[in-house]
This record gives structure tokens, C-alpha cells and sequence, in this order.
């Protein structure tokens, strides 16, 4: 443990980006106590510039809604949809790719060929089949996303799982008379998650970038305050009311850099090549 938090404290840019991300956190945790109405509720004139008015420091969107107050609460949306996709991503990743990896022969060629068969369309293409068949509410545009990226993590997990099951840990097990599941989750799993958690980073990252893609296409829930749904209705005005859709931009850069960085800094960390350089 001490060795990994000093890896990972030796890194500026993971540094950097734990402070974004905790900022993040931050505004998303206190956007209930900062912003205590409802985000999606009128506040004002519509269209006020940012700094004009001190009730709205941000400015007000095309209806009048403040701007800080969903970007505040935007952060919780945007964290909730990166976390949750991400879990089910990495958890189905994981189960396909282990026993794919595990098992070899007839059972791997099956599982890689379903997941290729996924991996055949481009992911947001994908996602927008998926969104037109089962709705645009934020549970169903949150586990779309989800479904969509796990291939990726599962073959990140079956090439680990195809380099490690034949270890002499895992000879030594099978001699034990140790269960397949047993073997595969209790004592080949651990060895192979560090790189699994670092991508995990990745797939977060491009999860808040599918959402905001959704968003501003006017695909997702438009009963949320997204930042993806504020940059779609800015982009009405984009040409003299700009700050509608750069301000959610700008924070939907930082997040998505800041989830980014602290990937990279958990791959100093956690990579044993990286961790005595």
C-alpha cells in the first residue's frame, strides 16, 4: 500500500488530476446546499452573460434556467452515469473475459466472437439503437452505455487471464483440487485486475463523453440536468451566446482530463515496470 501511494504521489499529472476530480466531487456533493431549487426550474431573464447579474455568476440558458445551478448538479449526473457504466462494463468485462481466458478452446472461441460481433459497431452507434428501442431516461441511458463498453475490459481480462492461468499458483491450486469459479475469482482475478482497474479509468472517461454526445443530439433525459443537455440547448445561440455551450464544455473537459490523469497515475502506480523509474 505504501509503495503504491508513493507511485502515485510521485506523479504531478496524477496529482493534478485527483485535485480536478475531487473538485468535481466537490460540486456535486454540495450542489444540494448551494443550489437548493430545482436546476431545472426559471430563475430569471433568459440569455444573461455570465457576471452580469450576481444572482446567476454563471449566467442564465435560452428559458432563463441558472447555469451554475446545473453545472453544480450536472456533477452528480455525470459522476453517476461514469461510475454506474463503468461497474457494469468492467463486472460484464470481467466475467467474459476470465472465462474465456480461463477455459480456452470452444468456450473462448464462443465468448470472442460474441464479443466481437459487438465490437462490429461503433459504440455510439450502438448506443443510439439501444436508446431508440428502450427509451432516453437516464437508467436506461446509463446501463446503454454500460452494455456497450464492455468488450474492451473483456479482452483486456482474457489476455491476463491467458497469460497468468498457467502459472505455477494456479498448477498448485488445480493440485489442491480447487473449483474452477474458486480459481478464477479467489486466486487468478487478483493478479490480473491492476491493469483492468487502470482501464477502468478509460472507460469512465468515454462513458460521460457518450452521455454528453446523447445530450446534445437531444437523445438522453431531458428531465435531468445534464451538462450534455445544456451544451445542446446553448448550441441554438452558439453563435452569439456562446457561453451557454462553453461553460458545461469546459466542464465536461475537466472531468473527463481529470478522470484521465488519475488513470495514468494509477498505471505509475500500479505498473511494476513504471514503479521504479
Amino acid at each position: 500500500m505504501r509503495g503504491f501511494l508513493r507511485g502515485y504521489l510521485r506523479s504531478p499529472p496524477a496529482m493534478i488530476g485527483l485535485v480536478l476530480l475531487l473538485a468535481v466531487v466537490a460540486m456535486a456533493i454540495s450542489a444540494d446546499w448551494l443550489f437548493p431549487r430545482d436546476p431545472l426550474a426559471l430563475a430569471g431573464r433568459p440569455l444573461q452573460w455570465p457576471a452580469g447579474n450576481p444572482r446567476f455568476p454563471l449566467g442564465t440558458d435560452n428559458s432563463g434556467r441558472d447555469i451554475a445551478a446545473q453545472i453544480f448538479h450536472g456533477a452528480r449526473i455525470s459522476l453517476l452515469i461514469g461510475v454506474v457504466a463503468t461497474a457494469i462494463a468492467i463486472l460484464v468485462g470481467i466475467c467474459i473475459g476470465a472465462l474465456a481466458g480461463y477455459h480456452g478452446g470452444w468456450v473462448d472461441d464462443v465468448l470472442m466472437r460474441i464479443t466481437e460481433a459487438f465490437q462490429t459497431l461503433p459504440n455510439f452507434l450502438l448506443l443510439l439503437v439501444l436508446v431508440a428501442v428502450f427509451g432516453s431516461d437516464i437508467t436506461t441511458v446509463t446501463i446503454a452505455i454500460g452494455v456497450v463498453s464492455w468488450p474492451a475490459p473483456a479482452r483486456l481480462t482474457r489476455a491476463e487471464f491467458l497469460t497468468l492461468r498457467n502459472r505455477e499458483f494456479v498448477q498448485a491450486c488445480r493440485t489442491l483440487g480447487m473449483g474452477d469459479l474458486r480459481i478464477i475469482f479467489r486466486e487468478i482475478l487478483p493478479n490480473a485486475l491492476p491493469p483492468i482497474i487502470v482501464y477502468a479509468s478509460v472507460v469512465m472517461a468515454v462513458a460521460i463523453l457518450l452521455e454528453s454526445a446523447l445530450a446534445f443530439l437531444r437523445l438522453s433525459d431531458p428531465n435531468v440536468a445534464s451538462w450534455g443537455n445544456l451544451i445542446g440547448l446553448g448550441r441554438d445561440v452558439l453563435r452569439v451566446q456562446w457561453y451557454v455551450s462553453a461553460i458545461p464544455g469546459v466542464a465536461i473537459l475537466v472531468t473527463v482530463l481529470a478522470v484521465s490523469l488519475v488513470g495514468q497515475g494509477l498505471n505509475d502506480a500500479l505498473n511494476p515496470r513504471l514503479r521504479g523509474r
